[in-house]
């Protein structure tokens, strides 16, 4: 398998989940701005999302994926299945628990999240909506994980999309007819999440049936007890303790930020939560992606005892980090007005709110390459079911942000929540990179030297000419002109990428050394 060709197929399908996901960030906040209703969805929302990192994407996907590469790898198919099967069941029942207890305990769940929104109330209303979206996610995550597996990466990689389509037509028809029917507008948005999290699980179906890996979830007490007594799910569980540790703890730190920022001031969640998006674009396109192609393959390699292809294969993923996320993340810095004003200054966005979004977007462009090498540099544990590392890792990273917080909020206010996870990332990806060095599982091959210099400086030649076009026009200004802003942003945009690239090719980057298979 074509290991470029695999991530850039997931690349594309996530830039249309991302695209589509800026469009439904785009009409929200169109919408609602960054107001009292505005933080209220936020939070209910990033409430089942917390929940589905936590033990969806997040620790069951770290102790699932490299187990079911390894058992594919040493036993086969046929075993694979049965394992599938085992926690699939398992996976269903915990998740019926989860769903119930979280819909009876919302007004906790909020109030521990974010105390000091202004529409508490409604956000309570909005969680309780939502919170079976966990449960349709750990199953699509479960799904994803297979379908990986067998590399079949098209599927999972297209599945975001859905929810984003969902939210957009919730957006742009249920929210008006809310207000005409009296209910409370925002609430629509949570019926989209809904609606979208249905669809996510429904188009696995198809996918998994072609592979004959559609899990037999078991129903009958007998059935349970069989599924609960295979080894597999012992292993998982084992797997997944310390995992649900290392995941808890960035998990907690956001939990803790968006009560700080519950605390700032009002439109705070909001604003950070739209940098996030724009953040999130990047680091979905190169980090995501390159985390759902290397983890089962490392683990396979891992499973076979090549030590020379699993250090290569990480090679190979740090240096498109490095030669795709650093212009990236110098864009973030200096451009970041242009892209927040055309996003989402309209409606009810103010130019207010693009100043206060915008400060936020440089607190996560300064630490850019850490959040996305880190997911990188973690499969590299995770893949020789090595995750107590990372753990600690994040536990000290946790303790790191919180103190930058104390520190760094008084003065900076909700942009120093960024700033903060930017540099705990970056403390997080070097402790990782030479924890994978000290180990030997990461030996760098040579050449890093002069291409690290050549992405160096085609980053300094577009970022010159981003510093100068940011200045060029009064982007918020121009709003009364919107498709002349557009347009300037679009050419301002290709202008940039073609500098890039043109720089590199000029200097003698050889874009062949990304062509390798695993």
């Amino acid at each position: 398998m074509n290991l470029l060709r695999a991530a850039s197929t997931v690349s594309l399908l996530t830039l249309a989940s991302r695209i589509t996901g800026l469009a439904r960030d785009t009409l929200i906040a169109a919408a609602f701005g960054a107001s009292g209703w505005a933080d209220a969805f936020n939070v209910a929302f990033r409430i089942p999302n917390l929940l589905r990192r936590l033990f969806a994407e997040g620790a069951f996907a770290q102790a699932f994926v490299p187990l079911l590469g390894e058992t594919r790898g040493r036993e086969g198919d046929d075993a694979t299945r049965r394992l599938v099967d085992a926690v699939a069941t398992m996976l269903f029942w915990t998740l019926i628990v989860t769903v119930a207890i979280g819909i009876v305990a919302a007004p906790a769940v909020v109030w521990l999240m974010a105390s000091a929104l202004q529409e508490f109330d409604g956000a309570v209303v909005m969680t309780r909506i939502m919170f079976p979206y966990i449960g349709f996610m750990s199953l699509v995550a479960l799904a994803a994980g297979v379908l990986n597996t067998w590399k079949r990466f098209a599927v999972p990689a297209a599945t975001p999309v859905l929810l984003n389509v969902s939210m957009i037509l919730a957006a742009w028809l249920l929210v008006p007819q809310f207000r005409r029917w009296g209910i409370e507008p925002a609430y629509a948005l949570a019926v989209g999440v809904m609606v979208g999290g249905v669809l996510q699980l429904a188009i696995q179906v198809p996918a998994l049936m072609r592979i004959g890996c559609l899990p037999r979830i078991g129903l009958t007490p007998s059935r349970i007890a069989a599924a609960w007594h295979h080894p597999g799910v012992h292993r998982t569980l084992q797997l997944m303790l310390p995992a649900v540790l290392g995941v808890s703890v960035a998990q907690l730190s956001m939990i803790i930020n968006t009560q700080i920022a519950s605390h700032v001031s009002v439109g705070a969640v909001s604003w950070l939560f739209y940098a996030d998006r724009l953040m999130e674009f990047p680091t979905g396109l190169l980090g995501v992606a390159l985390g759902v192609v290397l983890i089962p393959q490392l683990s396979q390699a891992h499973g076979r005892g090549d030590a020379t292809g699993y250090s290569a294969m990480l090679d190979w993923g740090l240096r498109l980090v490095l030669l795709l996320t650093l212009p990236c993340a110098a864009a973030l810095l200096v451009f970041g007005t242009p892209l927040i004003a055309v996003l989402f200054h309209r409606g009810q966005f103010t130019a207010a709110d693009v100043h206060q979004t915008v400060m936020a977007l440089r607190g996560y462009g300064v630490g850019l390459i850490g959040i996305v090498a880190v997911k990188v540099l973690a499969p590299g544990f995770y893949a020789s079911l090595n995750v107590r590392t990372p753990v600690k890792i994040a536990v000290g990273v946790l303790v790191l942000t919180q103190i930058l917080n104390w520190l760094l909020v008084p003065y900076l206010g909700h942009a120093a929540l960024a700033l903060s996870i930017s540099l705990g990332a970056t403390v997080n990806a070097l402790l990782l990179f030479f924890g994978l060095r000290r180990r030997g599982s990461y030996v760098p091959s040579p050449g890093w030297g002069a291409f690290a210099a050549r992405v160096v400086l085609a980053t300094a030649v577009m970022s010159g000419a981003l510093w100068y076009a940011a200045g060029l026009v009064d982007w918020v200004a121009l709003g009364r002109h919107e498709w002349q802003r557009v347009g300037w942003l679009a050419a301002c945009m290709a202008m940039a990428v073609l500098l890039y690239f043109a720089t590199l090719l000029a200097t003698g980057l050889k874009f062949k050394q990304f062509m390798r298979r695993g």
